[in-house]
């Protein structure tokens, strides 16, 4: 018997593969990555590539008709977002719109990727950023669609994917593959002022456990995946035990974070099962 077709967008990205491995025994997995940032030596075995833009997605997969869309693949950075206004538009409203359009027209089910930063600094955080204010914008057209035209959908929120996939390098690197690189370098570790700001760093393997069961069994908003124990910026740092250098305070750098995983906790018993602390030691001990 045919395994069912699962889609992917942005499934070269630091997320997709894991999720990628953890679907392949069960269904054909097709990635739709424009390689922004993701990366082909993120490809897994067994999985199929086709590289465009989710503004695309129609034409790139006319021929699929998967029942589950995990829609991963957009913009995904909060201070860089200010001076790539143009790129998070095509790519968070006119991509994502796309998408939503590829969904209704399949009327299969799609597990969309919201960001941490809608519910930061007490529901303000939504718009300190472009990022952060199309991606929150997102889920509420993700969840209107669902209603307007009887779509099954789950709404899931990240909080800061980590991973040894991750960008390290570049203008995109995470602050955890900054730091990593840096390290490696022998280089004091940069911090952004104040160095208070608190996050939820979770692993990437984590969250696409996560995702697999809201795929799976999840209906409607609110699965956070996120690790509950959260740290400074500055504390994450301190961690490298190197020389750190304070730089400026940047715009869009949210102070809080707070990670609410009531609903897959309690529907699917998800917990964490890697810790940041674990994860910054293997990175010293590859010295």
């Amino acid at each position: 018997m045919d395994k069912p077709t699962v889609v992917i967008t942005g499934g070269a990205g630091l997320i997709g593969p894991y999720l990628t491995e953890r679907l392949l025994p069960t269904h054909r997995v097709v990635s739709l990555d424009n390689y922004f940032i993701g990366s082909k030596r993120n490809h897994i075995k067994g999985a199929e590539y086709v590289e465009g833009h989710t503004k695309d997605i129609e034409e790139l997969l006319a021929k699929e008709n998967p029942s589950i869309i995990f829609h991963l693949g957009e913009y995904s950075r909060v201070e860089q977002s200010f001076d790539d206004l143009d790129l998070v538009w095509e790519s968070n409203v006119l991509g994502t719109f796309r998408v939503l359009q590829y969904w209704k027209k399949r009327g299969c089910k799609l597990v969309y990727a919201g960001s941490s930063t809608k519910f930061a600094d007490g529901g303000l955080g939504r718009d300190q950023s472009p990022y952060a204010w199309m991606k929150a914008s997102n889920t509420e057209l993700v969840r209107n669609f669902g209603h307007w035209y009887g779509l099954p959908y789950a709404i899931t929120y990240f909080y800061n994917a980590y991973a040894p996939r991750e960008l390290s390098t570049g203008p995109y690197a995470s602050v955890i593959g900054r730091f990593k690189e840096q390290y490696r370098k022998g280089q004091p570790i940069t911090v952004v002022s104040p160095g208070t700001q608190r996050r939820n760093f979770t692993h990437a393997d984590d969250i696409a456990r996560g995702l697999v069961d809201v795929g799976e069994k999840g209906e409607g908003d609110e699965y956070g995946l996120g690790d509950q124990r959260s740290y400074t910026i500055l504390e994450l740092a301190q961690m490298f035990g190197v020389k750190i250098d304070m730089l400026p305070e940047r715009k869009g750098n949210r102070m809080d974070s707070i990670a609410d995983t009531t609903r897959v906790e309690n529907e699917f018993g998800w917990k964490p099962q890697h810790n940041l602390p674990d994860y910054i030691e293997s990175i010293k001990k590859e010295q």
